[in-house]
């Protein structure tokens, strides 16, 4: 189901997001963070959402704004939640691409623009979770998941598919051995 395959990279972006904050971490200690790694996240943030993620889930809304009004209400504009994501997100290519290019940019910019970025996107994809995905569920009839799965592009995530684009390499160890600490942390055997 479409909004299965959406909740899979809700999980898959919350990934990101803790990758950015670990680096966020890295700084906060005075070390230098991966930037190469901040850099891959960006540019998949800027790949994959918003060229794929995004334009479903304003499919999926626009049927549920149809069905159900009431509950496209309480959701609210999602569209111009997606638009106000595009432009931190701008924000956080234009300061971590001013940082690739001179090393004494005040780091602590940076920090905020990608703190604002991980807190935004975090709190969108909640609200998705709770609201919008089970609103969606509820109103859309057979008929309106068929219509929104027959635009769909054929698309292969460039990090999380089975095979990952050669520039998202980066990203995808350090997300592996995020999940590797997380589970010494808690004991678990590693996979």
């Amino acid at each position: 189901m479409i909004i299965d395959l959406l909740s899979r990279e809700h999980r898959n972006i919350e990934k990101l997001l803790l990758v950015l904050e670990r680096e966020l971490g890295v700084l906060e200690r005075g070390e230098r963070p991966d930037y190469e790694v901040v850099w891959a996240v960006i540019c998949y943030f800027k790949v994959y959402p918003e060229v794929y993620h995004h334009p479903q889930e304003d499919m999926v809304f626009k049927k549920l704004r149809a069905r159900d009004p009431a509950a496209a209400a309480v959701i609210g504009d999602l569209a111009d939640e997606h638009r106000k994501g595009a432009q931190r997100l701008r924000r956080v290519v234009q300061a971590v691409e001013s940082v690739l290019r001179d090393p004494d940019v005040p780091r602590r910019t940076v920090d905020d623009m990608i703190r604002d970025f991980i807190v935004h996107g975090r709190r969108h994809i909640a609200m998705e979770e709770r609201d919008f995905f089970p609103a969606a569920v509820k109103a859309l009839q057979p008929q309106d998941w068929v219509e929104i799965a027959s635009t769909l592009r054929d698309r292969k995530d460039p990090l999380f598919s089975e095979r990952v684009e050669e520039r998202f390499d980066a990203v995808r160890k350090h997300i592996l051995q995020l999940e590797q600490e997380a589970e010494a942390e808690r004991g678990w055997p590693g996979r």
